[in-house]
């Protein structure tokens, strides 16, 4: 195995966090897996033992048991928890209402503050997510959260946010990227620039298709019984909004061309390649804690960076690819769930 170099860091808000988070998105229910909330809790000190200090997400049990983890841990304040609060009704953002919704979240992860909550609006037409945001910024500035972050906001709201706010209001924004979904590049990236916003990536391994196990496999059935919801979401983009999967078989052959170059394996380039681009600041890796875990693998993302040959024979691919117009396809960063 190569010598790794130590892990990334960036700074986020007041915190000093990984440029690889473990994501407990799969916490949301049985379709990933089951484990029990021990083997769960094992897994994430597993992780922090190896680095990673952050962990993101709301759904299910994930803010429990993040927090009893937590509060197990003779230096809490080493790891960072991330949380959501997502709006998909029409509600009135009171200041009530708001910090009853933090209060919520502090209560489920048994803290006194939050680290970075997270922010999802559904409608746009309603512009409450202003008023909303302006109660999280009082709430932020009394201590209860220490940092805001937005969740699949578009490049437009993005802007506009950041914009009304101010400097610093916003730290982050959650959004999917990957080498087959590169919407970020188109305008969302000039936005973090300008602001001092980082992205929050998930889908970057697009469910786990983007590595060694599906090279050289036929397409699978989208509707098998085997396949997680993250695998159904992802292969769906790949093979209508995307491309097809002998191009996709295409992509995962230079990808494993190039690992075989940087001694990596293709989910490390696919990983690298999104951490190369400096309006990144970590991607967000989902773990089944208790069944099915990577942070050995995940750690070989460090120490190494994508080359200019690299690139352009990822790029030769990508050019083959509806990659450029999926923007217009399905629409900005979060359309696909509005």
């Amino acid at each position: 195995m190569p010598v790794v170099n130590p892990r990334e860091t960036f700074r986020l808000g007041p915190f000093i966090t990984p440029r690889i988070w473990t994501g407990l998105w799969q916490l949301s229910s049985n379709a990933w897996g089951s484990a029990s909330a021990m083997k769960v809790r094992q897994g994430m000190a597993r992780h922090v033992e190896r680095g990673y200090t952050a962990f993101a997400d709301h759904y299910g049990s994930a803010e429990i048991i993040f927090g009893q983890f937590r509060q197990s841990l003779d230096s809490a304040e080493q790891v960072v928890g991330a949380t959501k609060w997502c709006v998909f009704k029409r509600i009135n953002p009171s200041r009530s209402v708001v910090q009853a919704a933090v209060q919520e979240r502090m209560e489920r992860m048994r803290t006194t503050h939050v680290d970075l909550l997270q922010f999802h609006w559904q409608d746009y037409s309603d512009t409450g997510y202003i008023t909303a945001l302006n109660h999280l910024l009082d709430l932020k500035i009394e201590g209860v959260i220490s940092s805001i972050g937005l969740c699949n906001f578009d490049t437009i709201r993005t802007d506009e946010i950041c914009t009304e706010l101010g400097p610093g209001a916003i730290v982050s924004n959650q959004v999917q990227f990957s080498v087959i979904d590169t919407r970020p590049l188109h305008g969302m990236a000039d936005v973090c620039v300008r602001h001092g916003v980082k992205l929050l990536t998930y889908g970057t391994l697009c469910g786990g298709f983007l590595s060694d196990k599906w090279l050289g496999c036929p397409e699978p059935d989208l509707y098998a019984g085997n396949l997680t919801p993250s695998q159904r979401k992802y292969l769906d983009m790949i093979v209508k909004a995307w491309g097809t999967w002998e191009l996709f078989q295409s992509l995962l052959t230079v990808l494993r061309k190039i690992g075989d170059l940087h001694g990596r394996s293709i989910a490390n380039i696919a990983t690298r390649w999104v951490l190369d681009h400096p309006f990144v600041g970590a991607v967000i890796i989902g773990a089944r804690l208790g069944l099915s875990e990577h942070p050995d693998e995940n750690q070989q993302v460090f120490g190494f960076r994508l080359t200019h040959h690299d690139n352009v024979a990822i790029e030769t691919v990508l050019d083959r690819s509806n990659g450029r117009t999926i923007i217009s396809s399905i629409g900005d960063c979060g359309a696909e769930y509005r």
